[in-house]
């Protein structure tokens, strides 16, 4: 799957004189983004154990792949002019191809040495293993769609230049593919299990070229390539993921024996279950609802002869009443069939909240008066205009650490179930806004304008989001075994601390600029990297009291703290969609 090789041609427009000299190319090959996740590649590439080998191999080439894709996009962007990417970024190719499947394979190597130390069990290592390949199969067929974009807007490439890269994106194709069979097959105890793994990858492909246009087409100039591409490979395997748990059930039902099983084949908590399947049918409820409101519109042409659309007041009783049914009745039907919950899964939330009331209901009401009152105090400053928009946003940082750092310390396992909730929330206020629902569509339109900036469009607002997801990923992806307790706190830190300082400092006192068109400053940077290696220094003992497994290096976590500033001060990216990733995966190894 490394079609991506047909980028080599960059090579022949040097030599046609269609781009600039390499003199003048040099600056834009080497950049400190692209530098950065070199390093980071190459950390995770050295930790590698031998059995892993294929995995970082795969790893290599697609990374490889990525690097000159970025190159061929950012040396003539008209190729890739027919999408409407985000204005003032960078495409960010590179970054978003490799995020996840780096992530994936770090959570790997902590699996690996946890099969060593007979802390884990196979099946764990073999879930992962299918996360891994699904993430790299979604961005690799990502890549090769855009090569092949890019190599159709070509008009002006010899027929001798064509086999030579014909020839060369089938090597690539080749070896990609070996080194996903050889390791599909390790964990697979048949042929044909290992077969439909295979074509389970390929699905994960062509689904996530499939969404990426959706996304690149629907909501244009909303996000950049890496962006999209990071989006999109994650929500595939978010889909991905439960599908399979759903098509497992179904086989499980009708053939009893584990012939032709996709499964992950890992147990599924009951708070996962209801997080995903929470997220998952909100993100499908647009299109259902979409179906409600076109058979509602076909109804009344029918009754009343001429075409007319559905009244506003008509619209909003279809939407919320589609929503409670689709929530309420069948994504916990869904979520019953997959993991045989013994009541309604909702109530089984009810039933878990109150088990300590005193706590998580103490909790619960902390949370919501810290948001009343820094809501309506930021947004009354951001009227006012008398704060600087960046840093207006930066508080917000530093208030979800106030909400989460306690939380994660004292109640982890409610803290997964809170964040689910909060992200469905923001999910079902977005689609509100969006489709303009009375009475609270506009109200939410001119709220939310006031926390936006450059990276969001009036089409889509994401910071919320990011913010968020940037806390909880982490945190979701550290359950099971977790040898490096700050792993979960990678979020927390990379953007609670880490990022907020970077950014009060270097705007106010920072004068050394890392380049002439970024704003961000070396002052601004050591900063961000200082206090999140502060408060590691306070965290560590706080952990260790409590009973948590410490076995990070302190130069370990410097290389980690160090990476994830560097990544901060150079990406243009959606910050707070890849530093705390980035800074998780250097954190498990």
């Amino acid at each position: 799957m490394i079609g991506l090789f047909l980028n080599l041609e960059i090579r022949n427009d040097q030599m046609a004189g269609e781009s600039s000299s390499p003199a003048t190319m040099t600056p834009f090959v080497v950049t400190g983004e692209r530098v950065v996740v070199a390093v980071v590649v190459s950390r995770v590439l050295l930790s590698l154990p031998l059995s892993l080998i294929s995995h970082g191999f795969s790893l290599f080439l697609l990374c490889l792949s990525a690097f000159l894709i970025e190159l061929r996009a950012e040396s003539s962007p008209l190729l890739l002019s027919r999408f409407s990417a985000r204005r003032g970024a960078s495409s960010g190719i590179l970054l978003g191809a490799v995020t996840l499947p780096a992530v994936m394979m770090a959570k790997l190597v902590q699996l690996t040495r946890a099969i060593s130390l007979h802390q884990a069990e196979q099946d764990e290592l073999a879930h992962v293993t299918m996360q891994y390949w699904a993430a790299s199969a979604s961005c690799c067929a990502i890549l090769i769609y855009l090569s092949v974009v890019m190599s159709q807007g070509k008009k002006n490439e010899s027929s001798s230049s064509s086999v030579w890269l014909t020839r060369v994106s089938l090597t690539g194709t080749v070896l990609y593919g070996a080194a996903c069979f050889v390791s599909l097959s390790m964990i697979s105890h048949t042929g044909l299990n290992t077969s439909l793994k295979m074509v389970w990858m390929l699905f994960h492909g062509l689904a996530a070229v499939k969404l990426i246009r959706h996304l690149l087409f629907t909501f244009t100039s909303c996000a950049s390539f890496g962006e999209a591409l990071l989006v999109t490979s994650g929500l595939v395997l978010y889909f991905g993921d439960f599908l399979a748990c759903t098509i497992a059930k179904i086989c499980e039902k009708l053939i009893p024996v584990d012939l032709v099983s996709i499964s992950y084949g890992i147990r599924r908590t009951e708070t996962g279950i209801i997080v995903q399947g929470l997220l998952l049918g909100l993100l499908l409820f647009p299109m259902v609802f979409r179906f409600v409101l076109h058979i509602y519109e076909r109804s009344l042409r029918k009754r009343d002869g001429p075409p007319r659309n559905c009244s506003d007041t008509a619209k909003s009783v279809l939407f919320f009443a589609s929503l409670l049914l689709f929530m309420f009745v069948a994504v916990p039907s869904w979520m019953q069939f997959v993991h045989d919950f013994h009541q309604h899964p909702f109530l089984w939330v009810l039933t878990f909240v109150f088990s300590e009331p005193l706590k998580r209901l103490s909790l619960c009401i902390y949370w919501v008066l810290l948001i009343v009152v820094s809501v309506s105090r930021f947004y009354n400053i951001s009227r006012g205009s008398k704060v600087e928009r960046i840093l207006l946003r930066k508080y917000y940082h530093l208030m979800a650490v106030l909400m989460f750092l306690p939380a994660l310390v004292l109640q982890p396992k409610f803290l997964d179930l809170a964040f689910g909730a909060a992200l469905a929330v923001f999910i079902a206020l977005e689609i509100i806004r969006i489709w303009r629902i009375q009475p609270l569509g506009e109200p939410l339109h001119h709220f939310m304008n006031a926390f936006t900036d450059h990276r969001d469009s009036e089409l889509l607002i994401v910071s919320h989001f990011s913010l968020l997801l940037g806390c909880a990923l982490p945190i979701w992806m550290s359950s099971g075994f977790n040898d490096r307790a700050l792993s979960p706190f990678a979020g927390i830190l990379s953007l609670g601390i880490g990022d907020t300082m970077a950014s009060m400092v270097g705007h106010k006192y920072g004068v050394l600029r890392w380049s002439k068109t970024g704003k961000k400053t070396v002052e601004g940077t050591a900063a961000g990297i200082t206090s999140m290696m502060a408060v590691c220094y306070v965290l560590v003992p706080v952990l260790a009291s409590m009973g948590y497994i410490l076995s990070q290096g302190w130069w370990s976590l410097l290389v980690a703290v160090t990476a994830t500033g560097m990544l901060e001060a150079y990406t243009a990216q959606l910050d707070n969609a890849f530093i705390p990733l980035v800074f998780y995966a250097l954190l498990c190894l």
